[in-house]
């Protein structure tokens, strides 16, 4: 009996060992419910969720480094924080109580620094691993959307409001303020390219986005999206803007119009190559790491489009929280 016994702790330990090599490289969907207080956890190989986590009243921006060890979570509502979150426990690590109501955040791929906007008119800049405030960047207007470079050397600041400017940031500087890119109105969310030379906007009262050249800091393009003859009397505007993983291709979420395009990058003038209704309105997005899927926040419905990137159809929804608004996937590590 003994053996036995021992035979089968072995046989298990090792049924567990090849389980856990299994799910190497598992790529996890990171959903924020903005009206709630928890966010949905979704395994991107089945579709599933595997964990609705409580982390308190109105999660809204989202960010993690590339190597995944924390998801940075700040809500919006409450006690008004940003939180460090084990991806593999899901244990709340860390809170550090930032300004009012922070919104889309951004971290450097490094995870050192975490960008935050507030309703003070400034972004707070947080040292991650000394969890706290180093800088206050006053923009003006509302702070509200925050793209990091692939590099991690600049931060991009899109304030609502007045400014209708991005705040170019020297990172590696001392998060020193180097410059300004005008756009056509008020800026709402960005899209910067890989190799950091090209920061697409959505801004008010367009239906499309433009696109501006980082070094020149100019715009040099004016997207529309072509709306359907029926929808074209309804009002709506444009939120959530994503470059395919490939950069071949920019996703824009038309919100009220319940649509999705896709515009072709390659080409000079961006033509549109596809339009994607989707089941409510529309939010935000993001892609799996490989491009074969985009994520799209059916905020009207409480739920998640999945879209395959290929053949431009919607494959499921997934249920999650209250109004879901950023969304992100992140990859662990074996």
């Amino acid at each position: 009996m003994r053996r036995f016994v021992r035979c089968l702790a072995v046989s298990l330990a090792l049924g567990l060992a090849f389980a856990a090599a299994a799910r190497a490289d598992q790529q996890l969907l990171w959903v924020t419910n903005s009206a709630g207080n928890d966010v949905h956890v979704v395994d991107v190989a089945t579709n599933q969720v595997v964990k609705r986590l409580e982390v308190g009243a109105l999660p809204h921006g989202i960010a993690a480094p590339d190597d995944a060890h924390v998801v940075f979570i700040a809500l919006e509502g409450g006690t008004h924080e940003l939180l460090w979150v084990d991806p593999r426990t899901y244990a709340i690590r860390a809170r550090l109580p930032v300004g009012p109501a922070p919104n889309q955040i951004a971290c450097t791929p490094d995870g050192k620094f975490v960008y935050i906007p507030c309703d003070d008119g400034m972004y707070w800049v947080v040292d991650a691993e000394r969890k706290e405030v180093v800088e206050k960047i006053r923009t003006g207007g509302r702070p509200h959307n925050t793209q990091a470079s692939r590099d991690g050397r600049w931060m991009y600041l899109s304030p609502m409001g007045n400014p209708r400017r991005v705040t170019v940031v020297d990172v590696a500087a001392g998060h020193k303020v180097v410059g300004e890119i005008p756009f056509g109105n008020v800026v709402r969310p960005p899209a910067l390219s890989r190799d950091g030379k090209r920061l697409y906007q959505h801004i008010d009262g367009l239906l499309g986005f433009q696109a501006a050249d980082t070094e020149r800091r100019e715009v040099f393009a004016t997207i529309h999206h072509t709306i359907p003859q029926e929808l074209q009397a309804q009002a709506s505007r444009c939120h959530g803007l994503a470059i395919r993983p490939d950069q071949k291709e920019i996703w824009s979420c038309d919100v009220e119009h319940k649509l999705v395009f896709v515009h072709d990058l390659t080409q000079p003038d961006f033509p549109q190559i596809a339009m994607i209704p989707m089941l409510d309105t529309v939010y935000w997005l993001c892609f799996s790491p490989d491009g074969k899927f985009a994520f799209v926040s059916e905020r009207g419905a409480d739920k998640i489009g999945v879209v395959d990137c290929a053949t431009k159809k919607v494959v499921t929804h997934i249920a999650v929280g209250k109004a879901p608004k950023r969304d992100l996937v992140i990859t662990l590590k074996d």
